[in-house]
């Protein structure tokens, strides 16, 4: 795997090993612990993804092409959603199965009562890029300059505003000291920086190539790798994963620890191409 996939994977040893963690926890018979695939119940499963068009969430879309969902009795369906805020709502309303998404999405959800875990965990790196559009890039040069601006997200309460809130707080600011905008990702994320509804905003692959091509928008902050991400908020972020109901993994234990293999191997084999 090479250029800017590659870059947004590179977190994917720890994730690897996130997910052989948990692969440990869960079923402890037939294809769930090494067993035969073919002493396994084939089930249907269905699950939402923040956009299957975006590069953090290649895993789910690779998984399915390689045959592992297959592999492990699972004829999974992968219905398509423009953000982790949307796939976490039908998650917790039993529209969908399980979901992939931010890992912030949990984390708030159970705050709030609603019971939700996250099974597998993609990589210790959003993936991400906090871009300014190219005639505010001047006067924006880093976090401490986004007070005051319009910031784009996916849509309010996603995974990229919890990130920019992050930024702003590293910064010293509350998310009231910027004004955010739901404006989605690919062509209305570009639009939005074209026309000036937003002064920067929080994207991935591959809108943020495409914006780095036509010379619209510079990267202002890099959250692709470990190693930038760390410099930006003094640590690592965990991201994009798969998440479920409480009370569905628990029923569903054999099924869950089916899905972890899943995404083990499909990791795994991101890692070594």
């Amino acid at each position: 795997m090479h250029g800017s996939r590659h870059r947004a994977f590179l977190a994917v040893g720890g994730a690897v090993a996130v997910a052989i963690a948990l692969a440990a926890c869960g079923g402890t018979n037939n294809a769930a612990s090494g067993g035969s695939p073919g002493t396994v119940t084939p089930v249907d499963l269905k699950l939402m993804v923040g956009g299957l068009n975006k590069q953090i969430y290649l895993p789910n879309m690779l998984a399915k092409q390689l045959g592992y969902f297959d592999d492990q009795k699972i004829n999974v369906t992968l219905v398509d959603e423009g953000s982790g805020q949307g796939t976490e709502l039908e998650v917790v309303a039993g529209n969908v199965d399980a979901g992939s998404g931010a890992y912030s999405h949990p984390v708030e959800l159970n705050a709030l009562g609603k019971k939700i875990e996250t099974i597998c965990q993609f990589g210790i790196a959003p993936g991400e890029a906090e871009m300014v559009a190219s005639s505010k890039a001047g006067s924006i040069t880093g976090a401490a300059d986004l007070k005051g601006k319009k910031l784009g997200v996916t849509d309010i309460g996603s995974g990229t505003h919890t990130i920019t809130l992050a930024l702003l707080g590293k910064a010293g600011y509350k998310g009231s000291d910027a004004s955010f905008v739901a404006v989605g990702a690919g062509n209305t994320f570009i639009a939005a920086i074209k026309n000036g509804t937003i002064d920067a905003g929080m994207t991935t692959e591959p809108t943020i190539t495409r914006l780095l091509q036509t010379g619209d928008a510079k990267v202002l902050i890099d959250l692709r790798t470990p190693e930038s991400t760390r410099a930006a908020l003094g640590g690592d972020y965990p991201f994009i994963g798969i998440f479920a109901k409480n009370d569905w993994v628990n029923s569903h234990k054999d099924v869950a620890q089916r899905l972890v293999n899943v995404y083990v191997k499909t990791l795994k084999w991101i890692k070594a191409h």
